[in-house]
């Protein structure tokens, strides 16, 4: 694969929800390169064409990643249909059952690889402080770990980039909002459908981060339709 240049210097796991794509319109000028993952999650086929969608507009190359064999081998909610979602906060006891297991440390060494190959120098990753509780592979000791044992594993020493790890999301929904970003393109819920349910704790988590950032949520929400 071909070099893509030194000015744009890094490649981005995008998925299409609020946090990666307010880093995609951050780092934008440095990023050569979107990559998605489609796991088998109850909500990749709504957050993929999003993450495609912004990739688009910034003129940034965007891959999508198969992962098929996750919902095979793997045991989480998030792989098992909408009804296995909790609804509720989001918190580690209520939210435990979404975990998939190390699903950033494969992601991140699947992109690292691809950012070798295409003589990229970092991967970014939005990884953010209300994860740290519930996710292993987003605590900022995993990725610290991870970003040495990548460096360590490739010739050109990758590493990956988590400027979010100590932000909230609503610290991070107010980056959007400087930024323009209209949150309506993007997606939160674990359940997936047509609309965000407005039950589930990643709707509740992101209605209360724009409501903080003093943004005007204009995401339909299944809730507030009933």
């Amino acid at each position: 694969m071909n070099n893509i240049g030194t000015r744009k210097d890094s490649a981005i796991i995008v998925s299409g929800g609020m946090d990666s794509v307010t880093m995609l319109y951050e780092y934008h000028e440095r990023i050569a390169l979107g990559i998605s993952f489609d796991y088998g999650s109850n909500h990749n086929s709504c957050e993929l064409p999003l993450a495609h969608l912004h990739c688009g507009r910034l003129g940034i190359r965007h891959i999508v990643i198969p992962l098929q064999f996750m919902p095979r081998y793997f045991h989480s909610s998030l792989l098992a249909g909408a009804d296995a979602i909790p609804e509720g906060p989001y918190d580690a006891c209520n939210m435990a059952s979404t975990v998939v297991p190390f699903r950033n440390g494969i992601m991140l060494a699947i992109a690292c690889g691809i950012a070798e190959s295409h003589g990229l120098k970092q991967v970014m990753i939005a990884n953010h402080s209300g994860d740290h509780t519930i996710y292993p592979d987003c605590r900022p000791e995993f990725i610290q770990a991870m970003s040495h044992a990548t460096s360590s594993g490739t010739d050109t020493h990758v590493t990956i980039f988590a400027p979010y790890t100590s932000l909230t999301k609503a610290d991070i929904a107010r980056h959007g909002k400087r930024l323009g970003i209209d949150y309506s393109l993007t997606w939160s819920c674990y359940k997936g459908g047509e609309h965000h349910c407005g039950r589930c704790a990643t709707c509740i988590e992101r209605r209360e981060a724009m409501a903080q950032a003093g943004i005007d949520d204009t995401t339909i929400y299944l809730s507030m339709l009933d």
